[in-house]
């Protein structure tokens, strides 16, 4: 609610890919100007579409509830030296770190997490979708546990917990997933993404969505989460 993500400093901040949210804003202004829509809400239902369509692509039909009413922000009200100090230094849900920092990755993805208001259920749904989105910064396949990339799968569950595949390390916060007979090397990790296979409550979880009957429920439980944190600002709605 704002769309101050537009605005100095958001726009600049590295954890935002300044370049490629320049992009994405040249297509949504224009739609948001044209429809007279303000920008925040034509950010949150173009990102409903996305999980449509990715869901579509995956074999589910589902409808990503949108709740208008969010309005921009402008640069006169915004103070933007005050701002500095909400930089994120982490985004877990997209698999990027800003530098390396003594709290571990996983933590920090667990700071943005209640600070967002959410359940471990949704946090690990929400990770889960995201990278088979391919949602991660930069592009990084780090993660992207799936040959169907762009489709709303619960691959990336299936595959972490796939026993078929062993975990080595190979540099700072990467890991390599090989296969365990041939030692081909199939996908690379984060610490953040294989903590859902070692941290016994997560993989509990992963183990629910990882199952043949409850690809739905994934698709349906990404959803909710995903719309929760659309929400999560819109105390009118409340």
């Amino acid at each position: 609610n704002g769309a101050r993500i537009r605005l100095a400093p958001q726009k600049d901040w590295a954890g935002n890919e300044p370049e490629r949210l320049a992009r994405v804003l040249g297509v949504l202004e224009p739609i948001a100007a044209e429809s007279g829509a303000s920008i925040a809400d034509v950010i949150v239902l173009a990102g409903n579409m996305g999980v449509e369509q990715a869901a579509k692509a995956a074999g589910f039909a589902v409808e990503v509830p949108f709740a208008p009413g969010r309005g921009d922000a402008t640069d006169e009200m915004t103070d933007a030296e005050s701002f500095a100090p909400l930089e994120p230094l982490a985004d877990g849900y997209r698999n990027w770190l800003k530098k390396e920092y003594v709290v571990k990755p996983e933590e920090l993805m667990l700071d943005r997490t209640q600070l967002m208001g959410l359940t471990a259920p949704e946090m690990t749904v929400l990770v889960g979708g995201m990278r088979a989105l391919g949602a991660n910064y930069g592009g990084t396949k780090h993660g992207v546990l799936t040959d169907r990339e762009g489709q709303l799968t619960n691959d990336f569950f299936v595959n972490l917990t796939d026993m078929a595949y062993t975990w080595t390390p190979a540099d700072d916060n990467l890991y390599e997933i090989r296969d365990r007979k041939s030692g081909e090397l199939k996908w690379t990790a984060t610490r953040i993404d294989l903590v859902f296979g070692s941290n016994s409550i997560l993989r509990a979880y992963a183990e629910v969505y990882a199952q043949d009957d409850n690809q739905e429920k994934f698709v349906k439980d990404f959803v909710a989460a995903w719309t929760k944190v659309m929400n999560a600002d819109r105390f009118d709605l409340a």
